[in-house]
């Protein structure tokens, strides 16, 4: 059963994707109900495209799908956490395995 989750002006909620093995942050994309039910029903992980302004399921056409472990929202109900296996090279469509491969330099105080 999906909770009431609150969507944002356009029906969409940020998804947050991490490894269940490592913990480590893969990716974020935004879903809306319909992709969040094409996760449930298959145990991959879907998507809508706000550029493409389609649906897309992550590794569709690279092969790197992501098996859903877990699926977490947070205490605004506002902001989903799913837990996945993340199948071949990696999340990132650079071919990095996380899309969070870049860090700011923070000077120290």
């Amino acid at each position: 059963m999906v909770p009431e989750l609150k969507y944002d002006d356009k029906g969409l909620i940020p998804a947050i994707i991490q490894d269940i093995k490592s913990g480590n942050v893969l990716m974020m994309a935004y879903m809306d109900k319909t992709a969040l039910e094409k996760t449930l029903e298959t145990g991959k992980t879907h998507f809508w495209s706000r550029s493409r302004k389609k649906y897309w399921m992550k590794g569709e056409t690279s092969g790197n799908v992501q098996l859903v472990k877990e699926i977490l929202y947070d205490c605004d109900e506002d902001t989903l956490l799913i837990k996945v296996e993340q199948t071949g090279s990696g999340a990132c469509h650079t071919g990095n395995r996380t899309c969070f491969f870049r860090s700011i330099n923070i000077k120290n105080h």
